[in-house]
């Protein structure tokens, strides 16, 4: 049992510091590459493996969150609007992910990669050209759609968010790149809590695995961040698209089972 233990402990731990590590280079969340992983390695279903992922990213959004706040990049007053609509969206997409039968939920899953590969090839221009500043009423109102938007796509997809929400928050509402990180960081960890619990409820979390998962999160995310400061980002921010990508239409082309109709 006990060996049993620490193998299960030493496979989540370098997944953890793969999806940190990548996180690092490329800015991208740490789920991108978890689930993957935890589907085809550790053979877990594709419901367990996004619930599993969000709880993981919960503990380390939280430390990240802190590190941002004591350096004063944190937006308190957006992160918390931002977090009223997040949690609630939460809920009805870890529900939503559990409705679906497994092709389905791998088939969301391969997409939403696509869609990713496709933000963190672009991120870097949009950002750079693009600013505008939603200000009075409508910025709080554009705060609580991007929170039920976000959200939802995390309770379903097991991600943190970040992929949508930091270039959201710079280029509509003219955060700086670090006060974005900081206050998705802050907004998602009760939006996370929340579809971590709701996915607890469901029976998709592995709780086992969270511990090294975490713990290769926090250290592949410090290795990673010191590596991109000596390789060109651009050349990464490509290659690391070009194999999410990949990653996605695998997913994306998983089978329906037979007998099967496109609505069932």
């Amino acid at each position: 049992m006990k060996a049993l233990s620490q193998k299960i402990f030493l496979h989540s731990l370098w997944i953890g510091f793969l999806a940190g590590m990548f996180g690092g280079l490329v800015g991208i969340g740490g789920g991108v590459v978890m689930i993957p992983l935890m589907v085809a390695i550790l053979k877990l279903s594709q419901h367990r493996a996004h619930g599993t992922s969000l709880l993981a990213l919960v503990f380390t959004g939280l430390s990240g969150a802190i590190t941002y706040g004591i350096k004063g990049e944190v937006d308190l007053m957006a992160g918390l609007t931002l977090a009223i609509t997040a949690t609630l969206a939460a809920i009805g997409g870890a529900r939503f992910a559990n409705s679906l039968p497994e092709w389905k939920l791998k088939r969301s899953f391969g997409a939403f990669l696509i869609f990713a590969s496709v933000i963190l090839v672009s991120k870097p221009f949009l950002m750079s050209h693009y600013h505008l500043n939603i200000a009075g009423t409508l910025r709080i109102a554009g705060f609580m759609t991007l929170g039920i938007f976000t959200g939802f796509l995390a309770g379903m997809m097991g991600i943190g968010g970040g992929t949508v929400t930091v270039p959201a928050l710079v280029i509509l509402f003219n955060f700086t790149q670090h006060m974005a990180q900081g206050t998705s960081l802050l907004c998602m960890i009760p939006a996370g809590a929340m579809g971590s619990y709701t996915n607890w409820r469901l029976n998709n979390v592995a709780f086992e695995l969270v511990p090294g998962l975490v713990a290769g999160i926090i250290f592949g995310t410090v290795i990673g961040s010191n590596i991109a400061l000596v390789l060109p980002e651009g050349t990464l921010r490509i290659l690391f698209a070009l194999i999410v990508c990949w990653t996605g239409v695998r997913f994306l082309r998983t089978p329906r089972p037979k007998g099967v109709t496109a609505l069932g």
